[in-house]
């Protein structure tokens, strides 16, 4: 964070004017995304739920900060995982600065247990907040974001929601579920002008540090993320569906592909599976009816090797 919000704004215009909630911002990621979108000129309803109501609330801590270097900022101490928290949020940004541009869905837990020990109140709660929590606020901001000149929505994914890992049911499940929201609503908001996209990021947070090996923690500062997430909800972003993974200052996409397709022979099942597992090339598609009619296009199809 700069000394001065309002010295260093002048520098990076992109933001000014425009409203961000960001949720789960009292620390971590969320505070890195916070303060960066505020030193670009950005007001921030930073969200944080206030659990331990006998300390201080962090959300309320770095709403504090913000407004002390310049910036304009209020907290919310909602628990994202409530129904009525999209709407709360939603409702204070408009009573605060009169517009909202923006929404950052960062809040979320961890969980490594393995599905033999998971209960379905565990694994619910798991969704509820991460996965839940995303789509009510998302839902409740649809609308103000469809009436602003370049609504932006950005969900904190992750690459266990990619690829999985021993112990995390749940916790990848409701990661994927998230990429999947994100690539449906990517279509659906296309002709409101609403860009739509998830961020997979690697920190230092209170979730990972443990994770870490030695000496890892110094190149995972949150705040080299923080960038990334400010352009995604910029006018500038002219990206929309996508899975961006970032961390220490680097950035790859990830996509959904497919490969050619295989034919399918009787007794020859298992070499027509291990054919298509590597087949080239791999393509990506814009939504499912174009992936649909790419297979259903009548190509040659390879024949599995007897």
């Amino acid at each position: 964070m700069p000394e001065s919000i309002r010295d260093s704004a002048g520098a990076t215009q992109g933001l000014r004017d425009r409203v961000v909630i960001v949720t789960g911002a009292g620390k971590g990621l969320g505070r890195a995304y916070a303060l960066d979108l505020a030193a670009q000129g950005a007001s921030v309803v930073v969200n944080n739920r206030w659990s331990d109501r006998g300390q201080p609330s962090s959300a309320e801590a770095v709403a504090a900060e913000i407004r002390g270097a310049g910036g304009r900022a209020v907290a919310n101490l909602e628990s994202a995982e409530d129904p009525d928290a999209g709407e709360t949020m939603v409702a204070q940004a408009l009573a605060e600065f009169g517009r909202l541009d923006a929404v950052v869905s960062n809040a979320g837990v961890p969980e490594t247990l393995r599905l033999h020990r998971q209960t379905r109140e565990g694994f619910q709660k798991i969704f509820d907040i991460n996965f839940f929590g995303a789509f009510h606020l998302i839902q409740a901001a649809w609308p103000a974001l469809s009436a602003s000149k370049a609504g932006r929505i950005v969900v904190s994914a992750s690459s266990a929601g990619l690829h999985g890992g021993d112990g995390m049911a749940a916790y990848a499940s409701s990661k994927a579920a998230l990429i999947g929201l994100v690539r449906g609503l990517a279509v659906e908001g296309a002709p409101r002008g609403l860009k739509i996209n998830a961020i997979a990021p690697y920190a230092v947070t209170a979730m990972t540090e443990q994770h870490l090996a030695p000496g890892m923690a110094e190149r995972m500062d949150p705040a080299a993320v923080a960038p990334l997430v400010s352009w995604l909800v910029s006018e500038a972003c002219a990206v929309t569906g996508q899975t961006l993974v970032s961390g220490g200052g680097r950035l790859r996409a990830a996509f959904a592909v497919e490969g050619p397709p295989v034919n399918l022979e009787a007794g020859q099942i298992g070499p027509a599976v291990l054919a298509a597992l590597t087949a080239e090339p791999r393509e990506t598609y814009g939504d499912a009816h174009q992936a649909f009619a790419a297979f259903m296009d009548g190509r040659e199809a390879f024949v599995p090797k007897q």
